[in-house]
């Protein structure tokens, strides 16, 4: 079971950054609940418009699966989150600047979807980054 969930993980991270949002419809679950503060509604349809927004904001937006680690449900994954800065992001007009920021996800997944999500991003790194703060 382990190594499928983590399957679905690097589907959903490919899917991401092929920019192939709508492939959540069949990787992420209905009753998706996400837990970290994003600005968005905490669901399927919420974590879906936050990388709409993320992919605006960075066209070449990459998720980078650095590792990858399983256990009965629950999937967990140290990324690199990487794009150029070129459309409005939460406010802040395109600079153009490249980030490169840390991101640890908590996934779990059930009958092969995704049903919950925590996560920390280096907000304060990406911040930075952008010539802010």
């Amino acid at each position: 079971m382990s190594e499928a969930n983590k399957a679905v993980v690097r589907r959903l991270y490919e899917e991401i950054n092929a920019g192939n949002l709508g492939a959540m419809d069949t990787l992420v679950d209905d009753s998706f609940i996400e837990h970290e503060e994003n600005g968005m509604p905490p669901t399927k349809a919420g974590v879906k418009a936050f990388f709409e927004m993320v992919r605006t904001a960075f066209p070449d937006f990459q998720l980078v699966p650095e590792q990858i680690i399983a256990e009965s449900d629950f999937v967990a994954a140290f990324v690199t989150a990487t794009g150029t800065h070129r459309g409005e992001f939460l406010g802040i007009p395109a600079t153009n600047k490249s980030i490169s920021v840390s991101v640890s996800d908590l996934m779990r997944v059930q009958n092969g979807k995704v049903t919950e999500h925590w996560g920390v991003t280096d907000n304060a790194k990406l911040m930075q980054q952008l010539g802010v703060g």
